[in-house]
């Protein structure tokens, strides 16, 4: 979920080849031509290998382990019971910055904790996509700094690195593992820059691993037009390859009350309804207010400027009354674009959807706008052929807590799984 995405969503329509892999030895490669792919319903699992603890600058280093320890971890448990509830699949987001800044050794250990994630998924009997996504919030180690461009600085060692990890599961079982070089690319939609990028990234993975499933993606934050304004043509030299995008319009919705988000508008939602006929401008505006006055850090001129942007936008969504027919209208335009190009629709794997958590102290009711918007979101996107990956395992989007480790139910029936017996 990238800068780029969150920045301008308010503005727009509501190598060398490296050793061979240590896993089980690869058969035949999957049937890229049918669409008949291992990938059908997973969902990410983000902070294995991420939740960093990178030194301040000047120094572009981590300590060891890189990883926080109190960060919330799949246990072998865990990975069964997401198997029971019909989830076919996890995606594995990867923190490169702690492999590039590694020394041999120290990188050597990481390459082996990764490729025990990737075991332990499969003993589940889940595939695996591992996503190499670096962390715009690391002051070195940052998007920027390494896929901006081919010129970037440290593009070289990241396309190193996606060789490497490419070389290693090149290994595993036909169909299970996929290798997806970047999360949410910052270039703009139709930019040629991420395009140069995309394919040298490429080359280097399929030159260490000519069978291993590469799931591509376009320009925008893997928005919808980003993905709808890739070509994919020249593409056709990298297969198997997969295609991703993510969803999370509208962003009034999935991202009421983000801390993470730039735009004050966000930080004070609440209470904001899915579909939007569930509820009122005049209650959501009243919930508004009633977060911005508990904040006492926010000048009163800031927050009257931040409450008269909200109060603009919230219009605009009641107006529009989003429903079921808004995310189809958005997925209608994937659909389009695969029939244009004669890709299969089971090639097409919706990577991230999700929302917030709605805090509880502003709403009385927040987890059934929230479950209403994921059961559309992944009906839409069943409907229309498309695989998906729910955002997120942990933390404020997920749907299994921290602690317990217990499953959400509302979430489990949103995405039209099974609560496990166990």
């Amino acid at each position: 979920m990238t800068a780029w995405s969150r920045r301008r969503v308010l503005k727009t329509a509501l190598v060398a080849v490296p050793a061979a892999g240590i896993l089980a030895p690869l058969s035949a490669p999957v049937c890229a031509a049918t669409g008949e792919w291992a990938f059908r319903r997973g969902v990410n699992a983000w902070p294995w290998f991420s939740l960093t603890r990178e030194f301040p600058a000047p120094r572009t280093d981590y300590d060891w382990p890189p990883f926080q320890s109190q960060r919330p971890v799949p246990s072998t448990a865990d990975l069964r019971r997401l198997r029971s509830t019909g989830l076919d699949f996890i995606r594995l987001p990867v923190d490169p910055g702690p492999f590039l800044a590694a020394n041999a050794a120290t990188r050597a250990k990481l390459l082996a904790m990764l490729e025990g994630a990737v075991a332990a998924a499969i003993d589940a009997d889940l595939g695996i996509i591992v996503n190499v996504q670096a962390n715009g919030a690391t002051h070195y180690w940052n998007p920027d700094r390494m896929v901006s461009s081919t010129a970037a600085p440290q593009f070289a060692a990241y396309r190193g690195l996606i060789g490497e990890l490419a070389g290693r599961l090149q290994g595993a079982p036909s169909g299970k593992v996929a290798l997806e070089p970047v999360n949410e690319p910052p270039q703009s939609c139709d930019s040629n820059v991420w395009s140069v990028v995309q394919a040298s990234l490429l080359t280097a993975a399929r030159t260490a691993a000519p069978s291993l499933p590469l799931v591509v993606t376009g320009g925008c934050g893997s928005m919808v037009r980003g993905l709808t304004a890739l070509d994919p043509a020249p593409l056709a030299a990298f297969e198997p390859i997969l295609f991703t995008f993510h969803y999370y319009e509208p962003y009034l919705f999935s991202h009421q009350g983000a801390p993470w988000m730039r735009e004050p508008v966000y930080r004070a939602l609440n209470n904001v309804p899915w579909p939007a006929s569930a509820g009122s401008l005049d209650a959501t505006l009243a919930s508004v207010r009633g977060r911005m006055a508990q904040d006492s850090e926010t000048s009163e001129e800031a927050k009257k400027a931040a409450y008269a942007e909200t109060e603009r936008v919230l219009k605009v969504y009641f107006d529009a009354r989003p429903d079921r027919w808004f995310v189809d209208k958005y997925l209608a335009e994937v659909s389009a674009w695969a029939d244009s190009h004669g890709i299969a629709p089971g090639r097409i794997i919706m990577g991230e959807f999700g929302a917030l958590r709605t805090d509880a102290r502003y709403t009385a009711a927040p987890n059934p706008d929230r479950a209403r918007y994921v059961a559309d979101v992944r009906q839409s996107a069943e409907a229309a052929g498309f695989p998906w990956a729910f955002w997120n395992l942990f933390d404020g989007m997920g749907m299994m807590d921290d602690k317990t480790r217990a499953l959400d139910p509302a979430m489990v029936e949103a995405l039209g799984l099974r609560m496990p017996t166990d």
